[in-house]
């Protein structure tokens, strides 16, 4: 078919199909499958625009990819629907959001007494992670009852005695608990990702890990290190901020967040790589030694958060690229929120690996777990067909099966 005999065919289907309606909602009610319009949707138009004949867009790619722009830019778009709606009908709906402003400013102040409420926990969370910070240190012991407290109902008796004849025999006493909050982070999923062989060095100087609230949402976390061989900060600080003004539905808005320069020390750094190549000079024909320095990666990157650009930036700025840093901020947030809301509070349960039975009760259900009749079925069918071929390939009688290979 030529251009002009396609050009012909779609005006009359412009001709034949009906306007698509202004006044449609954006979020409609769910229509019956039945009934399908007769209005050709974007990509039925795009479909018809991306046909042999049209020669004009199959040949210009960068013309096509603005209309395909814009008409993506057409979703969502307010229909005009409510403006047809009578008077009295859209006095009533102004009548809802009246309710609705009244109803998000309960909400923030829901919101801000939650905040209010976990400040004043922390508070009396704060003697009790003291006092683990002591016992992870071994500046404290625990006492007779704390430690009978502390004994799991799951644990065997055998486990108890094992203990006790420990206890008898002769050796190095370990100052603490040590490795205790790398343990802890590498059993958490998310931080075992994120932690290289390099790190656990310096990781295993992790002796405490802390947070605190501010006057305003947001919320800090405090890295306390023993002395090590990597750098001179005793203590790795992280802050998180959110918007000044409450999100949709009252909830705090993740604005940004900003970590502590480390003092690395000389030839220590983990977020850097030497990368050394030999080049041969084509005039002298010398070889000199080139250094380059390279990022690498390692956890303390996560005091080195991805920052969002400015405005300005907006329009130089891909759009893989925008997903991509989108992508890094919520990573980057969820790691901090995770700290605050699970690592923190339970530190012993990661350390223990106690708390991943609970974090995958989710998950205790397998596909394996169960039948679907769909699927029986359709192995009915497969073993009935497979059964016929069998038949088709069967020896006669007087005839010998050959001998089965397969192991």
């Amino acid at each position: 078919m030529d251009s002009s005999s396609a050009n012909v065919d779609i005006k009359k289907k412009q001709q034949q199909e009906a306007p698509t309606p202004q006044n449609t909602p954006i979020f409609s009610a769910p229509i019956n499958s039945s009934v399908r319009p007769s209005v050709a949707t974007v990509e039925e138009d795009l479909e018809t625009i991306q046909t042999p004949g049209s020669s004009l867009l199959a040949s210009n790619p960068q013309l096509m990819s603005m209309l395909q722009g814009r008409l993506g830019g057409l979703v969502g778009a307010p229909s005009g629907y409510i403006q047809t709606l009578p008077a009295d009908v859209l006095r009533r709906v102004r009548g809802l959001k009246s309710l609705q402003n009244k109803h998000a400013v309960l909400e923030a102040e829901f919101q801000n007494e939650i905040l209010a409420l976990e400040k004043k926990y922390l508070a009396l969370y704060t003697p009790l992670y003291e006092k683990r910070a002591e016992f992870v240190s071994g500046k404290a012991e625990p006492t007779d009852a704390e430690v009978a407290e502390g004994v799991s109902d799951d644990e065997d008796e055998d486990d108890k005695d094992d203990d006790e004849e420990d206890e008898d025999k002769v050796e190095e006493k370990a100052e603490g608990i040590p490795e205790f909050w790398l343990t802890a982070l590498k059993s958490h999923p998310q931080f075992a990702d994120i932690i290289t062989e390099k790190d656990e060095e310096a990781l295993k100087h992790l002796v405490d890990i802390r947070m605190a609230y501010f006057e305003k949402p947001g919320f800090r976390l405090d890295f306390e290190f023993s002395p090590n061989d990597f750098f001179t900060n005793t203590t790795l600080s992280k802050t998180y901020y959110y918007q000044d003004e409450p999100g949709y539905g009252g909830d705090f808005v993740y604005d940004h967040a900003e970590g502590t320069k480390i003092d690395w020390k000389e030839g220590k750094d983990l977020s850097v790589t030497i990368e050394t190549k030999k080049q041969r000079h084509k005039g002298t024909n010398k070889t000199l030694v080139v250094k380059k320095t390279v990022p690498a990666e390692t956890f303390f990157s996560f005091f080195t958060p991805p920052v969002a650009p400015g405005d300005e930036d907006d329009e130089d700025e891909d759009e893989d690229e925008d997903e991509d840093l989108d992508e890094k901020l919520e990573a980057d947030y969820g790691l901090g929120e995770e700290l605050k809301d699970s690592i923190i509070p339970r530190a012993v349960d990661w350390f223990t690996g106690k708390a991943l039975q609970y974090q995958d009760q989710g998950d205790q259900y397998d596909d394996d777990d169960f039948e679907y009749e769909d699927d029986e079925d359709e192995d009915d069918d497969d073993e009935d067909e497979d059964d016929d071929d069998d038949d088709e390939g069967l020896p006669a009688k007087d005839e010998k099966a050959p001998d089965c290979k397969q192991q």
